[in-house]
């Protein structure tokens, strides 16, 4: 049928035209495998053979990478068929052919001389690296019967045709390359990672084992952060390769990055026993190499919950369980900080594990529990005759003023279960719990230390805020309702820059405080006063600036 409508006068117009990504007849065609229609238009005058489309494809790369052999071949008889041009991608009709397996199709390619064996697209890979890349070894071995073909050219990364096929798990292309003396086994891309980095990657042990039989192959060898193959296999947990890497005497198992971690310090991070297992059978091993920032092994371990690494660490009667960070944290204070409760329970059996270590912020494991209302963790603290409830850090706080900001009614009802925690320390700034409570809106915790009748629910801090001022600030009117309803509580109380609760509330436009406040009997002045933001101060409790002024009537 679209041979008997070409041939009609008034299909005549359509032979030139284009679709809408600029494709031709002679392309569709090409595309298609159309042999009849294909012969008849390149016997037109007005066809251009070499005509490309939107995205550079010609007729020729159409039928190249679709397999057309018949197409192919009848375009390449025409001596104004350019087999060189490129597409968007930079893919020549040669490249396509590698990429696809299309090995008759590559052959024909390769008899026109002109045809280039080692065009590069953008991304700078040529026909015997699109052929490695997709396990084609038919297509590459024709392309490696060409004189003057590169098959150790890399791309912009600086992966080769080898690097490639290793990294994707071709064993046999692997071996076809290696059999050329013209192939470094041993490049490494601008990453560092070499053909074994890769095959270490992904698992491979045979091609490991090719590579490693090879000379001039450094096992050993770092990249570009510092990492060995054995801290990668250690990373990813690959038991085989570990086993196979610590067989070579040129194997370091103790290698850092350039962030002083080691295989053994992975293998704990990600909880890979039997990778920690194998590195800890060594006797030259030592688990506990602290990185750049001060951290074990047992701490990634505590850090991230993995009981089991934990416990192979401390089997090792050297391996210190309360030994400490940059930061002054221990693995007990991981454990606690993370809710890893099992972890938890492991070093607290340790009897040399000091329990209540404060790190070098005032922080301990209670408060990091507390900080981040881990009542597991916490309840399993509490139990501890050795742990002091109350401790205070650097700026003050203690376990009960980090669970009241928080908001946590349950660690805040453990800790005030407590006889020996004072629920109305004030901080460093003098804001007690009950503030942090009514700053953050937490009814429930409000109400519990409102309970307690040694908590003063008008303690002014140093700056002479209130509880009430808090909440009203925040516009917490829940709070301010559970403050009024106490006859101890002043609303009309000024802080230092001379504003109330109500000022607060009014200036930055929270009606229903407003509303509530004002329903109360109160001493306010004669006529509108204008609110005044208060300046900078040092305690953040102040703001510095405030949405809008407001007038207090």
């Amino acid at each position: 049928m679209a041979v008997a409508l070409l041939e009609t006068k008034q299909w005549q117009w359509h032979v030139v035209a284009t679709d809408l990504n600029g494709g031709t007849a002679l392309a569709w065609a090409a595309r298609r495998g159309q042999e009849a229609v294909v012969r008849i238009l390149l016997e037109r005058v007005d066809v251009n053979p070499n005509a490309a489309d939107e995205f550079g494809l010609t007729p020729l790369s159409w039928a190249v990478r679709n397999g057309r052999k018949v197409v192919v071949r009848m375009l390449l008889e025409r001596d104004d068929i350019n087999p060189n041009t490129t597409d968007k991608d930079g893919l020549t009709p040669l490249s396509w052919a590698a990429r696809n397996g299309h090995e008759a199709v590559l052959r024909m390619m390769l008899e026109r001389n002109d045809a280039n064996p080692n065009a590069t697209d953008k991304f700078e890979r040529t026909p015997v690296l699109w052929a490695t890349q997709n396990g084609h070894k038919g297509v590459l071995r024709i392309l490696l019967e060409r004189n003057g073909v590169n098959p150790d050219a890399a791309d912009k990364d600086g992966r080769t045709p080898l690097s490639w096929a290793a990294g994707d798990g071709h064993e046999g292309i692997v071996r076809i390359l290696l059999e050329r003396n013209d192939v470094n086994p041993s490049a490494p891309d601008k990453y560092r990672l070499t053909p074994l980095s890769r095959a270490a990657e992904i698992g491979h042990v045979v091609i490991m084992g090719i590579l490693m039989e090879q000379e001039g192959v450094d096992p050993d060898m770092a990249d570009s952060s510092g990492r060995t193959l054995l801290s990668w296999a250690a990373r990813s947990g690959c038991e085989r390769v570990v086993r196979i890497l610590l067989e070579r005497k040129n194997v370091n198992p103790n290698t850092t990055d350039k962030y002083g971690r080691t295989p053994l310090s992975f293998a704990a991070e990600n909880g890979h026993q039997g990778v920690a297992r194998i590195l800890l059978e060594r006797d030259d091993v030592n688990p506990n190499t602290a990185d750049n920032y001060g951290q074990t092994p047992l701490m990634w371990a505590a850090r991230n919950g993995h009981e089991g690494v934990a416990k192979i660490l401390l089997e090792r009667n050297e391996v210190n369980p309360d030994s400490t960070d940059v930061d002054g944290r221990t693995p007990l204070s991981f454990a606690a900080g993370g809710g890893r409760g099992g972890v938890l329970m492991i070093l607290l059996e340790k009897a040399e594990v000091n329990a209540d270590t404060a790190d070098k912020h005032g922080l301990t494991p209670l408060s990091w529990a507390a900080r981040g209302g881990l009542g597991v963790t916490l309840r399993m603290l509490l139990g501890r005759n050795d742990v002091t409830p109350d401790t205070a850090d650097e700026h003050g706080r203690t376990p009960l003023s980090l669970a009241a900001e928080n908001g946590d009614e349950f660690v805040v009802r453990k800790l005030l279960e407590r006889n020996d925690v004072n629920p109305d320390t004030p901080d460093k700034s003098g804001l007690p719990p009950l503030s942090w409570a009514a700053r953050s809106g937490s009814e429930g915790v409000v109400g519990m230390l409102l309970e307690r009748g040694n908590v003063n629910p008008d303690t002014a801090d140093e700056n002479g805020r209130t509880p009430l001022s808090f909440a009203a600030e925040n516009g917490h009117e829940g709070v301010v309702r559970i403050l009024l309803e106490r006859n101890d509580v002043n609303p009309d109380t000024s802080d230092k820059s001379g504003l109330n609760p109500l000022s607060w509330a009014a200036g930055i436009g929270h009606e229903g405080v407003v509303r509530i406040l004002r329903g109360r009997p109160r001493s306010i002045p004669a006529g509108p006063t204008r609110f005044h933001p208060p300046s900078c101060t040092k305690s953040s409790s102040n703001r510095a600036l405030l949405p809008r002024a407001a007038r207090v009537i």
